[in-house]
């Protein structure tokens, strides 16, 4: 457009955009006020995120949502590495054995008293995974109300998450040192209790907690759609490769972002200091020359050992600055799959629609059949 160059698309239809991209190559320019590169080949993937003194975090786009603005995940090196060491105990596969069955327990709770015979897996999902990280976080103390108000806006769409909101990061902050504060005083075994200990680490719970609720309640909800679609993979046996695959389908974070430090060149292409370099799992995960029936909820692909092409898939990002909860969010999508009955998909709108995070446009009605 004249004047505004993308910037229209951009805000009210990105995912249409960045396909209209793709077909013109693996590496594309968008005009979004700032020189914008986008690409998705292995190769542009792997340069973005292994070369971390080029292509920096802060400056990126988690810097204009103050959810995600700060603590680790706008660290640069040689910062970054010392303090993801730091953070990484508490979230690895050994302590959230510790944590798994009050995670259990809480979701079990919660569909006691919420899952009824026909619901929105969406508005479901929401629900379960504020219980499971309250269980994990806070071991179930933080109260419910304020955990919800606090993450909702995340929910919506730009600009409604980059919206200043002091009084209620006030409130909620003040909850937060006073359960960090009793955790220093009396000791404890949760996220909160690990994280309290660290220079600087209630405000990295803060930011980690909101990093990990809607991209793992998406990728719930979408979860429970395709098997409500696709009951044969509603087995123990086969969520595992359903959560891969949805993954791949629906990453949440479905662009990635970093700033130039300095000007180079990648395939011929000059890249000037300061340009918005994006690269997206998205349209990674989907391309055409890289995977088998890349537009279908396909799970078998991941059977027999099945191993995605190198640097195409990233739905928890890559190399040193690989997700942080990762382990947390596969334990939490493996227990809700685990704790629904058998569904049969009733009615919805599973559109993605880009935020944030990618989430489904919804609802996404399904009956629970026992």
């Amino acid at each position: 457009m004249p004047f505004s160059g993308h910037l229209q698309r951009w805000g009210g239809s990105p995912i249409a955009l960045i396909e209209e991209g793709a077909k013109k190559g693996h590496l594309f320019r968008l005009k979004l006020g700032l020189d914008t590169v986008v690409g998705f080949s292995p190769a542009w993937n792997k340069r973005l995120l292994s070369d971390l003194t080029t292509f920096r975090s802060a400056g990126g786009f988690s810097a204009v949502v103050p959810y995600l603005s700060g603590g680790i995940i706008l660290t640069d090196a040689p910062g970054h590495g010392p303090r993801r060491q730091l953070m990484n105990p508490g979230f690895g596969k050994k302590h959230l054995e510790v944590l798994q069955e009050r995670i259990r327990a809480a979701l079990d709770e919660y569909n006691r008293q919420q899952l009824t015979a026909e619901f929105d897996a969406l508005v479901w999902a929401d629900g379960a995974v504020l219980a499971m990280l309250n269980a994990a976080y806070f071991s179930g103390e933080f109260p419910h109300a304020l955990l919800h108000a606090f993450l909702a806006p995340l929910r919506q769409p730009f600009p409604t998450p980059a919206w200043p909101r002091p009084l209620l990061f006030a409130r909620f902050d003040s909850k937060l040192k006073r359960l960090a504060e009793r955790r220093l005083l009396n000791g404890g075994d949760d996220l909160l209790s690990l994280m309290a200990r660290l220079p600087g680490g209630v405000r990295e719970a803060r930011i980690s907690l909101a990093a990990g609720h809607d991209t793992t309640t998406h990728t719930l909800a979408w979860a429970a759609w395709h098997l409500a679609e696709q009951p044969e993979w509603h087995t123990p046996e086969h969520h595992k490769i359903v959560i891969k695959e949805t993954l791949r389908l629906y990453p949440p974070g479905w662009m990635g972002s970093r700033r130039l430090a300095k000007a180079t060149e990648f395939e011929g292409v000059n890249l000037p200091k300061g340009a918005l370099a994006l690269y997206s799992p998205y349209l990674s995960g989907r391309d055409l020359l890289l995977w088998e029936r890349p537009n279908e909820f396909w799970p078998q692909r991941w059977q027999d050992g099945f191993k995605p092409p190198a640097w195409a898939y990233l739905p928890f990002g890559g190399g040193e600055r690989l997700c942080l909860g990762m382990h947390l969010a596969n334990l939490m999508l493996e227990e809700a799959l685990a704790s629904l009955p058998q569904l049969m998909a009733l009615r919805g709108d599973p559109t993605p629609r880009p935020g944030v995070t990618l989430g489904p446009m919804g609802p996404l009605w399904v009956r629970a059949q026992h």
